[in-house]
């Protein structure tokens, strides 16, 4: 089964890191990165611009299409970057979403992906 794992992060604290932290964080992802791999578990993946970076369009019945800078919510924490993995069991998926909560990604989501749309057979 494929699965999303959505990592969230506070931007503000993202900013504040050191860079002994931030090479802190480069290295266990790095270390994930390879253990995914090499079990054929990771099938990609990314970081994210900060949510300043966004534009959100907003379709309404009403009217047309409206575009506004930032995130589509105001949040402390916003989605940070991503990983789409195949693993055998919800289990297994959310041991891997463990691996990245530290003090950086405080948050994970762990969705099944029901659509493999450019992803190969689903």
């Amino acid at each position: 089964m494929k699965y999303m794992v959505l990592m969230y992060a506070d931007p503000a604290a993202t900013e504040a890191m050191t860079a002994e932290q931030r090479a802190d964080v480069f290295r266990r992802h790095e270390a994930l990165h390879r253990d995914l791999e090499s079990s054929g578990e990771l099938l990609n993946g990314a970081g994210l611009a900060y949510p300043r970076d966004t534009t959100t369009l907003r379709r309404s019945e009403e009217g047309p299409v409206t575009s506004s800078d930032g995130p589509f919510l105001d949040a402390t924490e916003h989605l940070t970057a991503y990983y789409v993995i195949e693993c055998a069991t919800p289990a297994r998926a959310r041991a891997i979403a463990e691996r990245v909560l530290d003090f950086h990604v405080v948050t994970t989501e762990v969705r099944p992906i029901h659509d493999a749309f450019g992803m190969g057979d689903g």
